[in-house]
């Protein structure tokens, strides 16, 4: 298993800084302890999403009795959707309704640091697609730790990226954000294509023997 690319293709799915005008307009109503409550609940719900998928999920798609390959395929594309709502600027896992709903929460007086700033706009489907399909490259236990490790390290990138958004935001500005969250799409596509292209292969084994001509 190429141990980088499932550490390039998190931190590019998950984009703390991307996430960073979001985690503004959430927390601007709160006090300075409820929005350090806020990253600190948030950075442990996105390493737990992470450390369960990795280690739970290629047992959970046994037990829909789904192949992997199928699985991957459907990852795949899942991650190229991401790809290209990150190529327009827009968070990997997000929707116009999850700001919604997090809008409602905070008029509720509800915390909104799990649902929706940790999922789905940091973590979601995609994010758990790519582990079980990395989880399934792994063949020493050491190399799964390394996975369970990278949810720590988008912890810790998450809660850097949150603790800093006022500074982040104010030397990058809505336009560098979005050049960073369009660049991270532009290699989650490339990902996501390599990713379809290995799913597809081992579901019509005649597509690798044209490949290989």
């Amino acid at each position: 298993m190429d141990l980088l690319k499932p550490l390039i293709a998190l931190l590019a799915i998950v984009n703390p800084i991307g996430v960073v005008p979001f985690f503004i307009h959430f927390t601007q109503g709160l006090t300075a302890e409820q929005r350090r409550r806020t990253i600190r609940v948030s950075s442990f719900s996105a390493f737990i999403v992470i450390a369960v998928s990795a280690l739970a999920g290629l047992k959970i798609i046994e037990f829909f009795g789904i192949s992997l390959a199928s699985f991957q395929v459907g990852g795949g594309t899942l991650l190229l959707i991401a790809s290209i709502q990150m190529l327009n600027a827009q968070p990997a896992e997000g929707r116009k309704e999850d700001v919604s709903e997090g809008e409602s929460k905070l008029d509720a007086g509800a915390s909104i640091a799990v649902v929706p700033l940790t999922i789905p706009l940091l973590t979601g489907p995609a994010t758990i697609s790519t582990m079980v399909i990395y989880a399934d490259k792994t063949r020493h236990w050491w190399q799964l730790a390394v996975l369970v490790g990278y949810g720590v390290v988008v912890a810790v990138a998450t809660f850097l990226a949150f603790s800093a958004a006022g500074r982040i935001a104010r030397v990058l500005g809505q336009t560098g954000i979005n050049i960073m969250t369009r660049l991270m799409g532009l290699i989650l596509a490339a990902l996501a294509v390599e990713l379809l292209a290995d799913g597809l292969t081992k579901l019509f084994p005649v597509l690798a023997s044209q490949f290989a001509r």
